[in-house]
């Protein structure tokens, strides 16, 4: 049979090869538009596979690789793959990380398998895709800014305004370490809120929507 030339090229990434199997049979037999072309189960292996890179990654965001999953999705778009994540986690926080990050579809485990071909095809055309279940979670809960310590807030004000962390260190007496311990901290209840802050202009941007700095 002769393959489409406008299918989908898809690559699952996951490590518990029963899952892996099964998902790569289902798919194979439930959209006619999608072309499986690398099934594996670490992270390295997808970076080397001869297919690589493909349009869409189905990826498993409980690789036991410790490998950030923002530097997997930021690795992806740089190849200009879109990922789609699939996980055990149905907590909000977990899903408004990796939407922020950039992945352009979420879904949990335990959910209808028919949704990974939306998911997959969404991604494709480049639109976000989350399940029922996950949206009305995702807006049942607010994305509050985190709470940050009057000196995170200094801290914060001082280095998203343009300051060196020397600098911001000196302006608050603190060790040029303990700058960079507090800025750490920043970005972890950042992330954990849902908001990506892994860059300085980023993090800028949200301290003004905070207001934590004035424009």
């Amino acid at each position: 049979m002769s393959i489409r030339t406008d299918n989908i090229r898809l690559a699952i990434v996951d490590d518990h090869k029963m899952l892996l199997g099964a998902l790569t049979e289902w798919i194979r037999g439930a959209a006619d538009d999608i072309s499986m072309v690398a099934a594996v189960a670490t992270w390295p292996e997808l970076l080397t596979h001869p297919e690589f890179p493909v349009d869409v990654v189905l990826l498993d965001l409980d690789l036991k690789d410790n490998i950030p999953v923002v530097l997997k999705i930021s690795t992806l778009k740089t190849t200009g793959v879109k990922t789609v994540l699939m996980s055990t986690y149905s907590d909000p926080k977990f899903v408004r990380e990796a939407l922020a990050a950039g992945a352009h579809g979420y879904l949990v485990k335990s959910e209808d398998a028919s949704m990974i071909v939306q998911a997959i095809r969404a991604a494709h055309r480049g639109q976000m895709f989350v399940s029922d279940e996950l949206d009305v979670a995702l807006n049942s809960e607010p994305n509050e800014a985190p709470k940050l310590s009057a000196q995170e807030r200094r801290v914060m004000a001082l280095y998203a305004a343009g300051e060196p962390v020397k600098s911001v260190a000196y302006e608050l007496s603190i060790s040029e370490e303990t700058a960079k311990s507090y800025l750490k901290r920043i970005r972890e209840k950042y992330r954990s809120s849902g908001f990506d802050v892994g860059t300085k202009v980023a993090l800028r941007k949200r301290a003004i929507l905070d207001g934590i700095i004035i424009e």
